[in-house]
């Protein structure tokens, strides 16, 4: 192992794993913010123009949309009767002010029964960040939903987010 200052190319990727560490935290706040049902905190990580598609769920446009959606979702759930269990995380900076992700979930409920199945869905989001006065925010959140019953997008896997995926293309 080389002792000796950083080269060039050792800083370009400390760089980088640096702002892919910020993504990878705002994920972690997202499934935190979430379970917590902090749903004013978990608006403001998405972008103002952010597009949330989310099966089931709808298509949610806007910050405004998705805060007002959410609390609509979480009417009546308590803090932390579920677990929104977001792992696998791989992010991929796409610009100096872009990167694409896809996270696997586990959608866990708290249920009294123990012979209850607790798993709601497992799924997987692929989601564009963008770096907005400095912060990273969700800009595009697609989540595909694989069990119990497949809902995914048209096309959907297509090719694997990468570099050279524009934002807002996934």
């Amino acid at each position: 192992m080389n002792e000796g200052p950083f080269t060039a190319e050792e800083i370009r990727e400390l760089r980088t794993l640096l702002e892919i560490e910020k993504i990878r935290k705002v994920k972690l706040l997202y499934s935190q913010l979430m379970d917590s049902r902090d749903v004013d905190g978990l608006a403001e990580i998405f972008a103002e123009d952010a597009v949330c598609e989310f099966g089931p769920y709808g298509t949610w446009h806007g910050r405004n949309e998705i805060r007002t959606n959410y609390h609509e979702v979480f009417k009546d759930a308590i803090p932390y009767d579920g677990i929104h269990a977001t792992t696998n995380q791989w992010v991929e900076l796409s610009g100096p002010a872009t990167a694409v992700s896809r996270t696997y979930l586990i959608d866990i409920v708290h249920e009294p029964d123990p012979r209850t199945n607790p798993v709601i869905w497992y799924g997987l989001y692929d989601e564009v960040f963008g770096k907005i006065d400095s912060e990273w925010k969700i800009t595009r959140c697609s989540l595909q939903f694989l069990w119990p019953k497949r809902m995914v997008s048209e096309g959907w896997p297509g090719p694997f987010p990468g570099k050279g995926i524009p934002p807002g293309s996934l």
